[in-house]
This record gives C-alpha cells, structure tokens and sequence, in this order.
C-alpha cells in the first residue's frame, strides 16, 4: 500500500489553509450574509450546528457541538491540580449550563501503566467510579451530557515504567518502553474494557477510546512503532486487533443505551505511518464493532507539523474529515481550530461532517452554545489560539486555564460580581 509522504502532507494541507482562509474570506465580505467571524453580530440561524444528533441505541444530543477531551489538572488531586472532583465537577457544570450537546472528558487511564504520569487519574476501581458521580451527577442537573475519554499514554508515559506494542522510544519521551507481551496486551483490553463499565457504573453516558494522537493505540496500529511477531503485529489485520477488540468488547459489556466514541486518527504527520487505504478500512471495523461516533484526530504529538497554533487557519483539516464521510453510516466529528459559530455552520453546510468538537474555545467561553442559541455571537470570547495558559500551563505541571478567561479551572474559587 502506498504511505503517506510527510511533504506532500504539508502541500496537501497548506492547499486547503489556503483555500478555506479564500473562502473565510469571501464570506466575511459579502455583505448579504449579513455576518462575519469572530466579533460582529451574526443574524444566522445556524440550523444544521444546533439541529439534533441521533445516535444509535435511540440517543440523541441536542445539538451537533462536543467539547472535545482537554486534560485541565482538574481530573485527579495528584501532581497538578488540588481541590479533588470538585473543582472538575464545577468546570464541566457550567459548559453543561451553556448548552453543549455532549462533553468529554480530559483523558482517564485504564490501568497504571496508561498513566500520563504518576498521580494521574484512572478508572480501575470502583471507589474511581464512586468519586466521578459528583461530575456527572452535576452535568445531568444542567440537562448536559458527558463520555469520560479512556486514554492509554503508552511510550508518552512519563513515568518509568512505559509500555507499548515494540521497545521502542518516543523521540520526546522520557524513558524507553517496555513492548507488553501477548498476556499483558489482552489484560490491557480487558483494562479498557472495565475502565468502559466503571465509567457507566459511575454515570457517564459514554466514553471515549482515545486512538490517535500518538498515544498507545496509535502505536499498535503503524510498523513505526509496531515490530511485533504475533497476532497483534505484522500484517495491518493483525496491527489493528488491538483497537476493534477495544471496541468490540465495550459494546458487548456496556450494551447499547451508551456512547462509544472512537477517535481515529485520520493524519498520523509522521513517517511510517497509516496509509489512506488502513485509515478507512479501520473506520469500517470500528463502525462495525458498535462505535457510536468516530472523532477525527490529527497527527501524533511527536510531529513537527502544526496543527492547533494560532498560524494554522481555521478548519483547516476538515477536509480530511470530509474524505472519510462516504466511506462510514456513522456520524463524523470534525475538529482543530474550529472557533467560531460560524466557521461551524459553514462546516456542517458544506456537508465535510456531522459534528463539531471544539476544546479549547470553551475554555475560553462555556456559553459558547448558549449565545450562539440567543443571537449573542458578539458577545463570544474567542480562543485565539495562543496555547499560552492551556498547553503550556499543562507542560509545566501547572493547573490548565485560559488565556482570556483566567476564571476557567478555577470556578470554585474565581467568584464574579455583578456591578
């Protein structure tokens, strides 16, 4: 199968930057569409961002718009933040007052070995499950609802004890990982699996299997990362074993009435890694094997190409999205740089997918979904895209908030009063 080439990636994707920026801008100049991005007020009824989303098992979200998965520090009371699930209880409680269709959560490991560091927080045990009804119990009081994200670092782990599908290290990790041996990576699906049922147990109406961005999946799936002899290596069939059994075993535990979003990862950005080809028959097993949702993800955390910075213009990877839309019955979500109500109607309209994940603009704005809703998108307070107090915050082991919302991470103690 022919691979990607990382040069024409970049051509491919500066050629849509270049055309979505053209038709950003036409937009924004034609006076009889009576709106433009980010700051003047729109008169647009934004039907297909606020119109209802089936799921199958008979769910349906109130609208088309997630908050994507952003790890706060407010997940656990260990080596960044403090204050427990109160302060995360708190911080999805007014993105659930603002109106979003669904939240997810920032990534949860299944196991130990899957912790991001040491003191992150897992879903293994039941008291884990006990300790998040406060989150979800807040969420459901404000008519939102939430999927907690199952994310397995792999060989990002910076802890010393990594595992992945090879010993192989990450070019920006810490420690060479250990490769799991053919019991220890069906003990890890079973630990997905559980992880699945406590976060069900615990009031989340789904999950996410994180399977992109570098992390554990990611590295089963691509020869990049992937040398291994048995049935979980070698041939692409055997390579993605690990993530449809994921699937295929959450469904059959959780039932139907549950959520189950797969983030795929449809631009690796790095070389060796999936082909278009391996992309879209995963897309197909996962469907297959009871996914409710495949969330788009964009390229591992090792690669040099940017995909959120303030330069990378908006939706700027959509098109990928939309490639994949003809080959799956599924919704799609789209996502990266997408900040503005408007650039997410455009989106929908265009028929590139069924959904919209935005993060880091409802840091800087949880009632985002609510003006849009009331005609007030003046009135946004607009992520620029600066990673400065979210990214970085997190990088350094510091609690995640926003550049110009400081009151984001910190609801219980950042009181405002009205004048």
């Amino acid at each position: 199968m022919l691979r990607y080439n990382i040069n024409k990636i970049k051509l491919i994707s500066y050629h849509h930057f270049n055309r979505f920026n053209q038709l950003s801008s036409s937009v924004a100049l034609n006076s009889t569409n009576q709106h433009v991005h980010d700051g003047i007020k729109s008169h647009r009824s934004y039907e297909k961002l606020l119109e209802p989303l089936q799921l199958r098992g008979g769910i349906t979200l109130k609208n088309r718009i997630l908050m994507g998965s952003m790890h706060t520090g407010l997940e656990e009371s260990g080596l960044i933040g403090s204050g427990g699930l109160e302060n995360m209880a708190a911080f999805y409680e007014e993105r659930a007052k603002g109106g979003v269709g669904l939240i997810v959560t920032g990534g949860i490991s299944p196991n130990f070995d899957g912790c991001v560091y040491l003191g992150a927080a897992q879903m293994s045990t039941s008291n884990d499950s006990y300790a998040h009804r406060i989150v979800t119990d807040t969420v459901h009081k404000n008519s939102g609802k939430i999927a907690m994200q199952i994310l397995h670092s792999g060989r990002y782990a910076y802890h010393p004890w990594p595992v992945s599908a090879s010993a192989i290290k990450s070019p920006i990790g810490w420690y060479k990982p250990k490769a799991l041996s053919r019991l220890e990576v069906y003990r890890t699906i079973d630990d997905f699996v559980h992880s699945a049922v406590l976060a069900k147990a615990g009031g989340y109406d789904g999950v996410e299997v994180m399977g992109s961005e570098g992390y554990l999946i990611n590295q089963f799936l691509v020869k990049r990362t992937n040398h291994r002899s048995d049935e979980f290596g070698g041939s692409y069939e055997n390579r993605m074993r690990f993530p449809v059994e994921i699937v295929k075993r959450i469904r059959e535990a959780v039932g139907e009435d549950f959520i189950i979003i797969y983030r795929l990862s449809m631009l690796d950005l790095v070389d060796d890694g999936s082909s278009w080809e391996e992309i879209v028959e995963l897309a197909h097993r996962i469907e297959s094997s009871g996914a409710s949702i495949i969330n788009t993800g964009i390229g591992w955390h090792e690669a040099r190409i940017p995909t959120i910075a303030t330069a990378v213009p908006r939706g700027a990877f959509t098109w990928v999205t939309k490639r994949l839309k003809s080959e799956v019955s599924i919704p799609l979500c789209t996502t990266n740089r997408i900040n503005s109500p408007d650039t997410a109607e455009d989106i929908l309209q265009s028929g590139s997918a069924d959904m919209i994940s935005m993060a880091r603009p409802f840091l800087a704005d949880p009632y985002f979904v609510q003006k849009t809703i009331e005609g007030r998108v003046d009135e946004i307070n607009t992520c620029i895209g600066c990673n400065q107090a979210c990214l970085d915050n997190g990088f350094k082991g510091e609690k995640v908030t926003c550049l110009v919302n400081p009151r984001a991470g910190f609801e219980t103690s950042f009181h405002i009063n009205n004048v």
